[in-house]
């Protein structure tokens, strides 16, 4: 006979519980203070997004006065530019004089004051039914049924435009399925379950997938490439999301690997002349001829070793760096024998930076980092192709790291790929001046993105 569980006292076991809560408290809080004297001993200043390659959300703001202090340079207001294309035009004429009361409908008038007047008109569903008549055929007596028209086929009750804004929300504003179906709900009177949210999305992979190979070939056929990659979740597992890009073509891949073979099923058989990217080893020795490291994240690290104790090579050196990024922000307005006369000025200042002898192992350690990429410093000064850092990668990835935060990532590894050849997409987009949703619609139609001129 099984004998009866004694029934549990609540009140025991809420104290068993803030027992226990207050003991890992006190161990936390033990433990936090021997890394404190651990890193004390150590004499190493904290990693910084001002001295590593932390990104800006792991760092620590300061806490400013919540009144923001007066522009030291203000500038005349401006007003909304009048619309180059309105949808109809009001003309009024004036029937009195404002001062005297006369009738002026008979004096003649030009404009005085012209404004725009915007609005969205109220969007309700447009649904066509189809209905597909049919009967006995009497010649043969068997049934028969009219034909569908062109673009009101049978299937998903859905028109490509529903299906251009849903891929939009999602992939570019980041709305979460179930946020997305009650916008749609309550903007448009649109009911659309998550399941055919879903399929929505599914079925634009193919067309995506064709347009990012049109993407792909134009940026292969280019002399230079920049990439950088972010993480990302799918499922369970950790993957990354990379970025390959040049000029006006930007392609995304999510994989699940961080190493060389994600960059060479990229790239297969061809090598650009030219490689911009951090110092990851799975970037480097892709280029034919020269590769150009990125001196902001170089900037960054020299930063670190000055703050460690370093005062020999990092302050003479980060001036340098910053020196040359300088430089490269003023290319425009340079003549090549200007930028040629330039990186000669740079490279002789930087014999003279490495020729000293740290005595802080933070500059040894500095020191030899800047010497194995000696030759990839200064490539681009000559080289208009090319930037000083990887900021136009960052900035690329940077809507990818805001839907990560929005979303936490993606169920399924279908997803991440889908979403990689739409930011592919909507990037180059950008870069072509044209807008997010012109470029879904020219997707899903199977047009490519007008290449600028």
């Amino acid at each position: 006979m099984n004998t009866p569980t004694p029934p549990i006292d609540k009140d025991a076991l809420i104290a068993s519980l803030l027992e226990r809560i207050e003991v890992l408290m006190a161990q936390n809080a033990a433990l936090a203070a021997r890394v404190a004297e651990l890193e004390a001993k150590l004499g190493l200043p904290p990693k910084t997004p001002d001295n590593s390659s932390l990104p800006p959300s792991k760092g620590q703001k300061p806490s400013l006065p919540s009144v923001p202090k007066r522009k030291a340079k203000p500038h005349p207001g401006a007003h909304r530019l009048l619309h180059s294309n309105p949808t109809r035009h009001h003309d009024v004429l004036a029937l009195s004089c404002q001062a005297c009361g006369a009738d002026v409908s008979g004096a003649e008038q030009s404009p005085c004051e012209v404004y725009d007047r915007v609005e969205i008109p109220t969007t309700e569903p447009d649904v066509t039914r189809v209905s597909l008549h049919g009967g006995t055929c009497p010649c043969c007596a068997k049934r028969f049924k009219a034909e569908p028209p062109a673009g009101l086929e049978p299937g998903s009750p859905f028109g490509p435009n529903i299906r251009a804004f849903v891929i939009y929300l999602r992939a570019v504003q980041g709305i979460p399925l179930a946020r997305l179906r009650d916008a749609l709900l309550d903007l448009f009177g649109l009911t659309i379950s998550e399941g055919a949210l879903v399929n929505m999305l599914s079925a634009a992979a193919a067309p995506f997938k064709a347009g990012v190979s049109l993407i792909k070939v134009r940026l292969l056929g280019g002399t230079a490439i920049a990439s950088d990659e972010t993480g990302v979740r799918v499922g369970r597992a950790n993957w990354w999301l990379w970025v390959f890009h040049h000029g006006d073509s930007a392609v995304f891949v999510a994989d699940a690997h961080r190493s060389k073979a994600v960059v060479e099923a990229f790239l297969g058989d061809h090598r650009p002349d030219f490689w911009t990217s951090d110092r990851l080893g799975a970037q480097a020795g892709w280029a034919r001829k020269d590769h150009q490291v990125c001196l902001a994240h170089l900037i960054r690290d020299v930063q670190y070793a000055i703050e460690a104790g370093d005062a020999v090579l990092g302050p003479g050196l980060k001036h340098l760096l910053e020196r040359a990024c300088a430089i490269g922000r003023r290319r425009t307005t340079l003549k090549n024998a200007t930028l040629k006369a330039y990186e000669a000025d740079l490279e002789r200042r930087l014999d003279r930076t490495m020729a000293l002898d740290p005595t802080h192992p933070a500059g040894t350690k500095l020191k030899r980092m800047i010497l194995k990429v000696r030759s990839q410093l200064f490539v681009f000064v000559q080289n208009r192709d090319l930037e000083a850092t990887n900021n136009g990668s960052e900035r690329a990835l940077r809507p990818c790291a805001v839907y990560r935060k929005i979303t936490n990532g993606f169920r399924q590894e279908w997803g991440a790929h889908l979403y990689a050849d739409i930011r592919s997409v909507i990037e180059t987009a950008r870069r072509r001046s044209v807008r997010a949703i012109d470029a879904i619609r020219l997707t899903l139609r199977g047009q490519p993105i007008a290449v600028p001129a």
